[in-house]
């Protein structure tokens, strides 16, 4: 007799809770739980509630009914996105408390920590006091804190909002290298959960749906709920035409009609959900650029006695779509100020050319008067943009588009959450109808839905496209080419992008390492007879023609999934029958690849 698997070991669970703001709902009556293993990213737009869920969990934030239960024996670490500064504490006392040095330093597991997070632990470092940090600065001394207490329970608020590219990747590896650990984050970095998450929560309007798999997987099966959902809201919509229909039909002398028939029309009525708050940004098309857009000819930055620049000729031409990469303080933000013209050069000069209209999303929010409507900051900007062939819009209307709909259009500026006020600057950057848009850091406060639909615009923008960013998925979607500007004075040409980033950085040459995997290919093809590669051809071709029947077999159960999305019965049993479908195909994959490899060696 088979062996039974082991029942998950709970650690939170959460029963109808409830939290209202006002007369908005931020949870209503949700239930989830937490179990040993289990890695859960939390997805949602700003304000949707994904905070107070962690708050929630992690026994900060009181629930208004429902109810809250932890084991007793579970410790937890949760680190939120406003660390308190505690002024007078050093880093080192807040990480290992009085943990002799050499006692901690003797772990190297609390060294690649305190490398990772830091970038190193020296005593000027640890000796610092937290009042003395940034924000950025403290929340990842309270994240390193987390990791060196290693808890059963792990929360983590935006952890990725103050690392750079490598940062973001050493934490990646740190948690999924974390074993009989639970942990719960919320990020806007889709690349970070898709390596992090298991699991996915999306905190939608008061509820939280739960998806199996990280980010990619979640788009995924989103996508194929809409699309159930639009088959089934076509079936009620046709039903109402008909209820509808049916209430009209006859001569007046007729149309008493029996009242069960007409409240049955008047509840699909009022089920007829509200026009969809989507965000759609507008796709312009911007003055022409001609040949030219900026051309640096030996150009030099300096701040202090640091050269971030050094005699660096560079050629941005039209319709280049460029991601800088480099870490904090190399000179990125530096760069796009001197080529928007706002920094003097030490020396060196650029040339713009005479069409260039660029416009800069910057990490720092416009300071805006408070009192000022929404609206009205827009039409400061502009009162119409034109859109080419869809013609002019208003700016009432931009501001629709990108979310700002009906009254909000009217909201006090200074009442605007941080990431509102983001959206409110990326309203005002692309009313001026730029030619050039250069983007410093555009991910920071931004959802993932208001970064696909930034996405989606920038698929369509006719112009020449700059972005800074530590967001490796936003980079990768919608830039071309890369530059890594490191602070040692190189503004170098990255053609193997984020990875030869992330190897140039640890001191690993892209091209040492293809080097070193092509090198023993001569010698390993010779020792295959010429029988032996033709049996390796043989098994491949017998390989792939099995991954396209399971491949057909996958298909059909997507299909099954789709017809009887009601039937709970016949779901379970497609279900399991698809993830076994799907474990053998990459069984399948595995092996072809390894015969592959033989073949190619």
């Amino acid at each position: 007799m088979a062996a039974m698997s082991a029942a998950p070991v709970n650690l939170i669970n959460v029963e109808d809770a409830v939290i209202t703001y006002g007369e908005k709902s931020i949870l209503d009556h949700v239930s989830l739980g937490l179990n040993v293993g289990d890695r859960v990213g939390v997805v949602g737009r700003n304000g949707g509630g994904k905070s107070t869920l962690l708050g929630v969990l992690a026994g900060t934030r009181d629930i208004e009914t429902g109810r809250v239960t932890r084991a007793n024996d579970a410790t937890l670490g949760f680190v939120g996105q406003a660390p308190a500064p505690l002024p007078g504490v050093t880093i080192r006392e807040r990480i290992v408390g009085d943990v002799p040095d050499h006692t901690w330093a003797s772990d190297s597991r609390i060294r690649d920590i305190l490398t990772g997070l830091l970038g190193g632990y020296d005593d000027v470092l640890l000796n610092r006091t937290l009042g003395n940090l940034s924000g950025g600065e403290r929340q990842r001394v309270e994240l390193a804190r987390v990791l060196v207490d290693s808890p059963d329970i792990i929360i983590l608020d935006e952890p990725t909002n103050h690392l750079d590219v490598e940062g973001v990747a050493w934490l990646a590896a740190h948690l999924v290298g974390l074993k009989g650990r639970a942990y719960v984050v919320v990020t806007h970095d889709r690349w970070f959960l898709d390596e992090v998450s298991t699991d996915t929560w999306e905190v939608v309007h008061g509820k939280v749906e739960s998806y199996e798999g990280g980010y990619s997987a979640f788009v995924l099966a989103k996508a194929e709920r809409a699309r159930q959902s639009q088959a089934e809201e076509a079936r009620r919509a046709n039903l109402l035409r008909k209820e509808l229909a049916w209430l009209r039909r006859g001569p007046p002398a007729r149309t008493t009609k029996p009242k069960f028939r007409v409240a049955a029309a008047n509840e699909l009525i009022s089920r007829e959900p509200p026009p969809r708050d989507d965000i759609e940004l507008m796709k312009f098309a911007g003055s022409r650029l001609g040949k030219r857009v900026f051309e640096l000819e030996d150009v030099t930055l300096r701040v202090g006695d640091r050269t971030l620049v050094d005699n660096v000729t560079w050629n941005i031409g039209p319709g280049d779509r460029v991601g800088i990469l480099g870490p904090n303080g190399a000179g990125k933000s530096t760069l796009l100020n001197a080529l928007l013209g706002d920094r003097e050069l030490d020396g060196g000069r650029i040339r713009t050319g005479s069409t260039v209209k660029p416009v800069l999303l910057a990490q720092r929010l416009d300071d805006l008067p408070a009192d000022d409507r929404v609206l009205e900051s827009v039409e400061r900007v502009a009162r119409y943009v034109d859109l080419g062939k869809a013609g002019e819009i208003s700016a009432s209307s931009l501001c629709e588009r990108l979310g700002f709909t009906g009254g909000a259009q009217w909201t006090r500026i200074g009442d605007l959450s941080g990431g509102e006020r983001r959206r409110l600057q990326l309203t005002r950057v692309l009313m001026s109808g730029p030619n050039v848009l250069m983007l410093d850091e555009p991910t920071n406060d931004f959802d993932v839905e208001t970064l696909s639909a930034l996405e989606d615009l920038l698929d369509g923008f006719a112009g020449t496209l700059l972005v800074v960013s530590h967001d490796r998925y936003f980079l990768e979607r919608v830039c071309t080419t890369y530059r890594a500007v490191l602070g040692d004075g190189q503004v170098r040409d990255l053609p193997g992008g984020v990875d030869e980033y992330l190897q140039l950085r640890q001191g690993v040459s892209l091209a040492t390492t293809k080097g070193a995997s092509v090198a023993p290919a001569a010698p390993a093809k010779a020792g295959l007879t010429g029988g032996e590669r033709r049996e390796l051809s043989k098994q491949l071709a017998s390989i792939e023609r099995k991954i396209a029947k399971r491949q057909s077999e996958a298909e059909a159960l997507h299909a099954s999934l789709a017809e009887h999305a009601t039937d709970a019965d016949r779901l379970l049993a497609d279900t399991a029958a698809l993830r076994e479908v799907e474990a053998s195909i990459e069984e399948l994959e595995q092996e072809w690849l390894a015969i592959a490899e033989r073949l190619e060696g």
